[in-house]
C-alpha cells in the first residue's frame, strides 16, 4: 500500500515506514504530523485517485529530526566588469517516518519474518551447542631436542635437519645413515664431510634419557666419528 502526497509545493510517493526529508514542519521531534494533501492511494489492485486530493484520506508520519541540507554555492559575476559575488544556500528540512495511510500500517509480512528468524535461531541452537561440546582435536606436539647434544652435529647441522622434519632425538634415532647423509648434501652448507655413521645410535641413547651411556659412547668418540 502507498500514497502520494503534497507537501511544501512538492509530492512524495510514501509507503508505510518509510523514512524520508520534507520541507520544515512546524512540529516538535517526537510529535505525530496529518498529511490531508492525499492525491492519491494504492491499495493492491485498488486505486484511487483525488480530485484533486482525496476527502477524508489522511497519512499520519512522525517527526523524527530537523537539519539543514548540505550547502550549495552560488557564483554570479558580470562579464568584463571585474565583478564576482559567491553566496551559499542550505536548505532546512524535517526528517519523517511514515507511520499509517488511512490506518493501515505497515504489512504484517514483517512480523512474520520475524517469527520465522526467531524459529530458525531456536533450531539452529541445539546443533550450535552440540558442535561446542565437540571435543578439541589434540594439538601437534612442537617439542624439540637440542639435537647438537650428538656429537658431530652443530648449530647448521641442526638447522639442517629440523628442516627436513628430524626434529627429535628420536626422529634421528629412527632415520637411516643414507637418509641423513643425503639430508647433509642438499642442505645449504658445507656439511659433505660429515660423517653421520653415529649419530642414530647417540640419539638412540639421548631419546632413552642414558646420559652415562651417551658419554661414554662420546667419550670414544672423535668428532662423532669412530676411532680407528
Amino acid at each position: 500500500m502507498y500514497a502520494v502526497i503534497k507537501t511544501g509545493g512538492k509530492q512524495y510517493r510514501v509507503e508505510p515506514g518509510n523514512v524520508l526529508k520534507v520541507e520544515t514542519l512546524d512540529a516538535e521531534v517526537g510529535a505525530t504530523v496529518n498529511f490531508e494533501e492525499v492525491l492519491m492511494i494504492a491499495d493492491g489492485d485498488d486505486v484511487t485517485v483525488g480530485t484533486p486530493t482525496i476527502a477524508s484520506a489522511k497519512v499520519v508520519a512522525e517527526v523524527i529530526a530537523h537539519g539543514r541540507a548540505k550547502k550549495v554555492e552560488i557564483v554570479k559575476f558580470r562579464r568584463r566588469k571585474h565583478h564576482q559575488k559567491r553566496t551559499g544556500h542550505r536548505q532546512n528540512f524535517t526528517q519523517i517516518q511514515i507511520q499509517n495511510i488511512n490506518g493501515k500500517g505497515a504489512p504484517a509480512k514483517k512480523a512474520k519474518a520475524a517469527t520465522k528468524d526467531a524459529d530458525a535461531e531456536t533450531k539452529a541452537k541445539p546443533a550450535k551447542e552440540k558442535a561446542e561440546k565437540k571435543p578439541a582435536a589434540p594439538k601437534k606436539s612442537t617439542a624439540k631436542d637440542d639435537l647438537t647434544k650428538i656429537e658431530g652435529i652443530g648449530p647448521k647441522a641442526a638447522e639442517a635437519l629440523v628442516a627436513a622434519g628430524l626434529v627429535t632425538f628420536a626422529d634421528v634415532a629412527k632415520a637411516k645413515v643414507p637418509a641423513i647423509q643425503t639430508i647433509l648434501d642438499e642442505a645449504d652448507g658445507k656439511f659433505g664431510a660429515m660423517k653421520p655413521d653415529t649419530w642414530p645410535k647417540q640419539a638412540k641413547l639421548a631419546a632413552d634419557e642414558k646420559w652415562d651411556e651417551l658419554k661414554t659412547l662420546q667419550d670414544e668418540l672423535d668428532g662423532g666419528i669412530e676411532k680407528k
